[in-house]
């Protein structure tokens, strides 16, 4: 839309309070509030931020603002709140892309898909916790009826009739926007939800995911709870993740360029498919520090979990470096033909990296002809140590700084985040394990306290 189309919706649309909304480098939707009578002035570069107030953006007390340009295009009515738009903006700091914008990695890595004849197709899995504090700060599952306590909860129609208003508002709220959503279900953990929509491009997909975390925050807090999409918060049950489900197209859109019905490994992928996933198997390691970036995310990702199974009996999630058929067990699934599921991908997720590592990574497997191999079939988690080494798989990250190390050493992923934003991420992200591994956890205090 022009500028003047907009002014024209915002009249239709009652609208007058607009939100400037980025993401810092964790992808927290970072906002400010603009009256809409402003509107001129926010197209031309009113709204500026201190970076150095926020994470990862590499400014300091001294840097210059940075100004939030808006996606016209991205023009998303808040639903929960009467005369609200909300516009994604990409960072400019003195009339210059930022390097340390994550939307503006995403474009740069969508940029350099379209001059290939490509464009990424990505749905999401968006998966939740809904929770209470407790006066001592801890949390407890959300379950004012008392009934969601199931050691098998996913699907349960009681827990899901207790929650069918907060999941009913989002549907009707999705319903407005046009993402036609098709789906939402009490997952496997207690307290656990998920919503799904229609895919679409990889940007418009970021945007709305970044889009649907500050819903659920916003409809949870009417039901008196809070929604996390933390990978794990409680040990004993399983995590959230946010697959996302990929597939190449042709630039128009028309067109899935990774199905093809005649493929010789029965699972309905093009070759194309195979060339791009076998580069993001190449970079697997390195990819899961993009997709699951934080301390907790291993608590979710890890070989013990693999072994022993969570509450329910799975985790469901991999634990190797693996594709399959339409099967859990594997880092990457093949649901259906035309598109690969990526399952390490956790609700932590900065989506705009997240997107852009898979582009490059995929991309480099296009340029190199990589071939992921024969599929892997069955049960992975039934697979003993000695047997995953037989087939020669390789383990996921099992520590986040593991997962760095394998970022580090990888240039092809380092190249979707640009220099500059790496270096920050991976400045960010061990400052992160420090101030956790210097934390006494509970757990210590239970098993040192009175040992010695």
């Amino acid at each position: 839309m022009t500028p003047n189309e907009v002014k024209e919706r915002l009249k239709k649309d009652k609208v007058d309070y607009l939100l400037a909304q980025y993401v810092d480098l964790h992808g927290t939707p970072r906002c400010k509030g603009i009256p809409a009578r402003a509107f001129d002035d926010f197209v031309a570069g009113s709204a500026g931020f201190a970076g150095a107030a926020v994470w990862g953006m590499g400014q300091g007390p001294h840097s210059h603002d940075m100004i939030a340009v808006p996606d016209l295009a991205s023009y998303t009515p808040v639903p929960w709140e009467e005369g609200v738009t909300r516009f994604a903006c990409d960072i400019q700091v003195d009339g210059k892309e930022w390097p340390y914008c994550s939307r503006t990695a995403l474009r740069r890595a969508l940029a350099e898909l379209t001059r290939e004849g490509y464009t990424m197709m990505v749905g999401v899995e968006a998966e939740h916790f809904l929770v209470q504090r407790k006066e001592d700060g801890s949390i407890a599952l959300f379950d004012p009826d008392k009934i969601d306590t199931m050691a098998k909860p996913c699907y349960d129609f009681k827990s899901l009739a207790a929650n069918m208003g907060y999941l009913r508002s989002l549907l009707r709220y999705l319903e407005q926007l046009g993402w036609e959503p098709y789906a939402s279900d009490h997952e496997d953990a207690n307290a656990q939800f998920e919503i799904n929509w229609r895919y679409a491009d990889a940007l418009t997909t970021a945007d709305r995911y970044t889009f649907f975390k500050m819903m659920t925050s916003q409809v949870a807090r009417r039901f008196g709870a809070i929604a996390t999409h933390m990978p794990k918060p409680f040990p004993h049950l399983t995590g959230s993740g946010s697959h996302f489900h990929v597939s190449l197209w042709d630039t128009e859109g028309k067109r899935n360029l990774f199905l093809d019905e005649k493929d010789r490994r029965g699972l309905g992928m093009s070759q194309l498919a195979y060339r791009f996933l076998g580069g993001l198997i190449a970079h697997a390691r390195a990819l899961t520090c993009v997709v699951a970036p934080t301390v907790n995310d291993y608590k979710r990702l890890s070989v013990g979990e693999f072994l022993t199974g969570a509450s329910s009996g799975f985790t469901w999630t991999p634990a190797c470096i693996s594709y399959g058929d339409n099967n859990r067990t594997q880092m990457f699934r093949t649901p259906e033909p035309g598109r690969f599921e990526c399952r390490v991908v956790s609700g932590a997720v900065n989506p705009y990296l997240g997107m852009a590592a898979f582009i490059r990574a995929g991309l480099d497997g296009i340029r190199r002809k990589l071939d992921p191999g024969e599929p892997n079939l069955g049960n992975l988690y039934e697979l003993s140590l000695e047997e995953v080494k037989g087939r020669k798989l390789q383990f996921i990250p099992q520590s986040l700084p593991e997962a760095l190390q394998a970022l580090e050493e990888d240039d092809v992923v380092q190249s979707a985040l640009g220099a500059e934003l790496t270096q920050e991420f991976l400045k960010v992200k061990r400052q992160e394990w420090v101030r956790f591994h210097n934390t006494v956890s509970k757990w210590e205090l239970d098993t040192y306290l009175t040992l010695f």
